[in-house]
């Protein structure tokens, strides 16, 4: 009998262990969570910045990546298909797959190829590939402002992407394989949708049409972009409280309707996004950063430095680097060295996810970047200017 109860302590200690590791990522969460909160409520400068950077988060991100999310996940659900298995079947052809879901502006494409490899459906080619074609939310505004610059940038990237990556694959030299969880989760079985999640829905819809709207720089007049202010306030609030108490990894695990995987992994995103918003504004607000005048130091750095702003992850030190070379400020060196090392958004979860492999993509996107943007820099200085 005493055997016998000893085999059972043994045999629930496992799911004990996986209790307590869920209650104590819930309690990080929630401290996050609560530490956001006061920073939006603080008196002074620094509750306004936050707030600012909640809305610009919201309708420039989070939006759009749930946009493009319910684009690819409602089409397996309607096609009956799985994204990831499609990937892992596409032998040679994989690699050119995933840069081109890169290449797509915006950084749902490559969240999806991130996903991907750490399900263990993707290579880390694949991964270099896609990160390496990206351009993030950037893209949106060089094809806005720059259309003939962005026929150029886009299939560029993609191109150096298809040979990074197939490079890597080739030669062996990912070094990191993805390690995927298999764990259980107590969320919504697979086809039901939470309550939490429609309400995430409904407000990402006209998040949405405000975020296309900047997004193509038209200013919003009152009282809609009061309205704006307020729908980017609760679905954040909304999608905190859904990372607060999700018992979901988001990208490992493919059960739940696609409404369910995109209010998961959309919070999962934005709150990665919304910490690297405060941390580089308040570099810029109170330790004095200024990229511009860093930018206009000299001209034989400017691709490397564009380069180097390339590896910050998220989007916003990229779109300033496309507003600068649109305004005429930055050669074309330096936004196409930018483009090919940027990741934009889809860095956050690779680097939640695989820290290792996220930095080593990372690195690697560098070395084409610098030989294509000093390839312009010396041989065709006044390309595209």
């Amino acid at each position: 009998m005493n055997v016998s109860r000893a085999a059972d302590r043994v045999r629930i200690a496992p799911s004990r262990m996986a209790g307590i590791k869920v209650r104590s990522r819930t309690h990080r969460r929630l401290l996050v969570s609560l530490a956001l909160l006061v920073a939006a409520v603080f008196p002074g400068q620094l509750g306004e910045l936050t707030r600012g950077l909640v809305v610009d988060a919201y309708i420039s991100v989070s939006v759009l990546v749930a946009g493009t999310l319910l684009i690819f996940y409602g089409a397996e659900s309607l096609l009956k298909f799985n994204f990831d298995n499609l990937l892992r079947s596409s032998n040679r052809f994989a690699v050119p797959l995933a840069a081109l879901l890169g290449a797509t502006p915006g950084c749902g494409g490559a969240v999806l190829v991130v996903a991907a490899y750490s399900s263990g459906k993707a290579s880390f080619g694949a991964v270099l590939a896609t990160l390496t074609a990206t351009m993030g939310d950037a893209a949106f505004l060089l094809i806005a402002k720059r259309p003939d610059a962005a026929l150029v940038v886009l299939p560029l990237s993609f191109f150096v992407g298809v040979v990074s990556g197939w490079a890597i694959d080739r030669f062996g030299m990912g070094g990191i394989a993805a390690k995927p969880l298999h764990q259980k989760s107590s969320c919504t079985p697979t086809g039901r949708t939470r309550s939490v999640d429609l309400l995430f829905l409904a407000l990402a819809t006209p998040g949405l049409a405000f975020g296309v709207l900047s997004l193509l720089q038209v200013e919003v007049p009152e009282p809609f972009a009061t309205v704006s202010n307020y729908i980017a306030f609760a679905g954040t609030a909304v999608g905190m409280v859904i990372w607060t108490t999700s018992g979901r990894s988001p990208f490992y695990d493919k059960r739940g309707s696609a409404v369910t995987r995109v209010a998961e992994e959309t919070s999962f995103i934005s709150v990665w996004v919304i910490g690297a918003f405060i941390a580089y504004d308040c570099l810029v607000e109170f330790a004095g950063l200024n990229l511009e005048h860093l930018f206009s130091l000299a001209a034989p750095v400017l691709p490397l430095a564009a380069i180097l702003v390339g590896f910050i992850p998220g989007c916003g030190p990229q779109v300033l680097v496309a507003s600068l070379y649109v305004t005429g400020i930055i050669p074309f060196a330096a936004i196409i060295g930018n483009a090919i090392s940027n990741d934009g958004d889809a860095l956050f979860p690779a680097i939640a996810l695989n820290p290792k492999a996220a930095m080593l993509a990372t690195l690697y996107s560098g070395v084409p970047a610098l030989i294509v943007a000093y390839a312009f820099h010396f041989f065709a200085p006044g390309f595209m200017n």
